[in-house]
């Protein structure tokens, strides 16, 4: 049996010894994938039925094998499961990202998702990267980006050693050299069907305001028509997604009853999966900023999250030393998870969500800081193509702080915005009448 299929059963049958007189209430609502049990596990006195009513649940496939397309968020029932089985969503879901992506990913010693074989060194001197070569490590790319001026090395890691054995043998060779691994990314929200939507092209001019993001691509649509909105691929060519377009919807659509936060600025957008989950690396998100940069946005939104990483770290840095502030969603894994990025970097604006009532939404990542809270729950947001989707998540509360952020020009004028709130909420709800009723433009 798979590792992903073992870690599953174990998962769930945790589930029902930690929950327990709750158990009738919250496993059936947690929808894990449908699997074959083995005969032992099935035949266990309670636990199998109960693992049995879990695995079979439809919603499995949302909260384990999220898409791109992902828009609506973690089911409510989910959400409201607890910190424990959060977090062991989580564990499944980057479990299950590694495994059906195999080729070209593997985990670090944490368990994150990294690029298979590969390393990144930031700004290396001469000798160490010799040290590096000597010892059998192959440079795959060595760049430094023209915006930034940071200069980055891509190396494979020799003889087909894992990532984690590359760098451990890297830190003895080369001791003195900044090296991290390629991480992956993944959008902080909640699925839609495959899609197949044309990319939303430029039409409007901007009302001087400029704001970027990095996620996924932008699908055209009703409400960003008359935007103004410049994509680029940093995985090959831009790529529509429903994830993408809902976060930009929330920064510049405008369509009857909808309407963004921050209508008619100029929207950039860097694209850094391509459609492909398994793309957005670090050194994709790094290539993004920079590209980002040139363009001298106020705001950059990023409703994406990971581990901390050196490479990306030192290029958030140099953006924020441009005057360029930087926004970022806290996550959906609850507060028992690790501390997400770039959410927790210093400067950055860490941004959870709330719901209708004011309530941080229960699924919130906890950051090692957090700075504001915006709608991120019962709203509506664009569907590629046409119409409108309920959203639920900190990806969709993230846009809503950055465009507003926009407007008021500085976290100390945001933070003057800022009202009272239930629950972790930072210094308070920003954009709180940002929400679009979803009854209001018929959100599916």
């Amino acid at each position: 049996m798979p590792k992903f299929r073992r870690n599953l059963l174990a998962a769930a049958a945790a589930a029902i010894f930690v929950t327990g007189s709750a158990a009738a209430q919250l496993l059936p609502t947690v929808g894990l994938p449908s699997i074959g049990l083995p005969a032992p596990v099935a035949n266990v006195p309670i636990v199998g039925p109960a693992v049995n009513s879990i695995v079979a649940q439809p919603q499995a496939q949302q909260a384990i094998r999220p898409t791109l397309d992902t828009v609506a968020g973690l089911p409510e029932q989910i959400a409201q499961s607890g910190p424990s089985s959060l977090l062991e969503l989580r564990r499944l879901r980057l479990e299950a990202l590694i495994e059906s992506n195999e080729s070209v990913l593997e985990s670090d010693e944490r368990g994150e998702p990294v690029r298979r074989g590969i390393l990144l060194a930031v700004d290396p001197d001469p000798v160490s990267l010799q040290s590096a070569r000597s010892a059998g490590f192959r440079l795959l790319a060595d760049e430094r980006d023209p915006v930034l001026g940071l200069r980055s090395v891509k190396l494979a890691v020799p003889g087909g050693k894992s990532a984690r054995s590359g760098l451990k043998l890297l830190a003895k060779v080369a001791p003195a050299i900044q090296a991290d691994y390629d991480h992956v990314y993944e959008p902080s929200g909640g699925s839609l069907a495959p899609l197949s939507a044309a990319l939303a092209a430029s039409t409007g001019a901007g009302n001087g305001r400029v704001i970027g993001m990095i996620d996924g691509g932008v699908a055209a649509h009703p409400s960003l028509a008359s935007a103004s909105i410049e994509q680029n691929g940093f995985v090959g060519s831009a790529r529509p997604t429903g994830h993408g377009t809902a976060v930009a919807s929330l920064l510049v659509g405008n369509q009857g009853a909808f309407h963004g936060a921050a209508i008619g600025a100029r929207l950039y957008v860097a694209d850094i999966y391509g459609g492909n989950r398994a793309a957005g690396s670090a050194s994709a998100i790094v290539k993004a900023l920079g590209w980002l940069a040139g363009h001298r946005p106020q705001v950059i939104n990023i409703s994406l999250v990971g581990p901390a990483n050196k490479l990306l770290g030192r290029a958030i840095q140099i953006v924020q030393s441009r005057g360029i502030q930087v926004v970022a969603a806290v996550g959906n894994d609850g507060p028992a998870a690790p501390p997400q990025y770039p959410a927790s970097y210093p400067g950055v604006l860490a941004i959870t969500a709330v719901d209708s009532h004011g309530r941080a939404i229960p699924e919130a990542g906890k950051a090692t800081h957090l700075d504001f809270a915006a709608p991120g729950a019962d709203m509506a947001a664009a569907l590629p193509g046409q119409g409108y989707a309920r959203v639920r998540g900190t990806s969709f509360a993230a846009p809503l702080a950055a465009a507003q952020l926009l407007v008021a020009g500085s976290a100390g004028r945001l933070a003057a915005e800022a009202r009272p709130g239930k629950g972790r909420v930072g210094r308070g709800i920003v954009c709180g009448e940002c929400r679009i009723d979803p009854r209001a433009v018929g959100a599916k």
